[in-house]
């Protein structure tokens, strides 16, 4: 069938075996990494749904097949593909799976091995477990948000990567490679409960430490790596582009002040709170000499901790993002390739997203197959 992945990866998850009840956020983009991996993941999608899109990079490299969960029939085969996998992957609120007759204590019944990862904005358990979220929402609730933007301003949303990618999917992702990593000496599986807020409160731990050592307040744009430094921040150019500095340490503070043409008096002052308005207006004054892309000519390549401010297409064509193959095209279409880099099991996307969907009783006697 045209939608079959056009080759078996030898990816380092080569052989591992996913089903994904089909969803949205963080649950899909697990499944993309796994799957860009070498694991073979299988997509149970509910009937009526469209099929085809081969723009959405994070339905890549699956199989699809289609299921009515509430018929019996239909539930059955599901179940059949189930006793042959290593691990679920579900993002429904609490108790749909179960209600479904799909729950962990039924496959645990059927199939002792079986990682069952759960995905959701609040937990499995707690006040919050059964409400509609998204992640704006969970990344409030966990002190994230309040911590992100201007301190004359709201607060500033960073798109969905920190609380349905960062804090939800990786960890997903984490739980999963560890309960694997644990079923080789026990021969059982286990659930993930993974939770977008606890995932998401984890990647708070720096700050939080800080916090406890009079280093990290909570007024946005007061530390030092939210903005209020002047030496860790974005400035305006000439060409009303932005560039980006990151110099915290004292050398590179350095490089940077000498490179960029700082005022004598002021490169003493990097931990001068007192001074850093002043700091902050040289910064502004001198980026906004020049354009972006000669401030890259002058600061690229040195230690004085500079990035360009690039928008996605910029980052597509930027030489270091280039010769890293950070970007790969698939049939075609130009995509963020699969990471990390494998010296000998190397990740690959295993085929864009399907065209059409498979017979489900095809796909469990390949894999009955294949364990034959």
């Amino acid at each position: 069938m045209e939608n079959r992945k056009p080759s078996r990866s030898a990816g380092p998850l080569a052989g591992l075996r996913v089903v994904e009840f089909a969803g949205l956020g963080p649950a899909p983009f697990a499944c993309m990494l796994l799957s860009d991996m070498g694991a073979d993941v299988v997509t149970i999608e509910r009937t009526g749904k469209e099929i085809g899109d081969s723009t959405d990079f994070i339905a890549r490299g699956r199989t699809v097949v289609i299921a009515d969960l509430k018929n019996a029939n239909s539930r059955d085969e599901v179940l059949m593909l189930l006793d042959e996998a290593d691990v679920l992957i579900e993002g429904f609120r609490p108790g749909v799976m179960e209600s479904l007759g799909l729950g962990p204590d039924v496959l645990a019944q059927r199939n002792p091995g079986l990682i069952y990862g759960r995905i959701t904005g609040w937990g499995q358990t707690g006040p919050l477990s059964h409400s509609a979220g998204h992640d704006v929402n969970y990344i409030a609730l966990t002190g994230v948000l309040a911590a992100i933007g201007p301190g004359d301003g709201p607060p500033s949303i960073p798109l969905n990567l920190i609380g349905d990618y960062a804090g939800g999917s990786m960890y997903l992702v984490a739980g999963i490679l560890a309960a694997l990593y644990e079923r080789q000496s026990s021969g059982r599986g286990q659930v993930i409960d993974a939770a977008i807020t606890d995932g998401t409160i984890s990647l708070m731990s720096l700050f939080a430490s800080f916090a406890l050592r009079g280093r990290f307040t909570e007024r946005r744009g007061a530390n030092m790596l939210d903005g209020g430094t002047p030496y860790y921040s974005t400035y305006r150019t000439a060409d009303g582009q932005y560039v980006s500095i990151g110099a915290l340490e004292p050398k590179f503070f350095a490089e940077l002040c000498e490179r960029v043409g700082v005022s004598p008096e002021l490169r003493a002052c990097q931990f001068d709170q007192t001074r850093w308005p002043q700091l902050r207006d040289e910064f502004a004054r001198l980026f906004a000499m020049r354009t972006r892309d000669e401030w890259a000519a002058l600061l690229e390549y040195t230690d004085a901790c500079f990035a360009p401010v690039l928008t996605l297409s910029e980052a597509m064509r930027h030489p270091h993002n280039v010769e890293r193959g950070a970007f790969v095209e698939v049939a075609g279409v130009r995509q963020p390739a699969p990471v990390p880099k494998f010296s000998r099991t190397p990740a690959a996307v295993q085929g864009q997203a399907p065209n059409e969907a498979s017979l489900l009783a095809e796909v469990l006697a390949s894999w009955r197959s294949q364990i034959a």
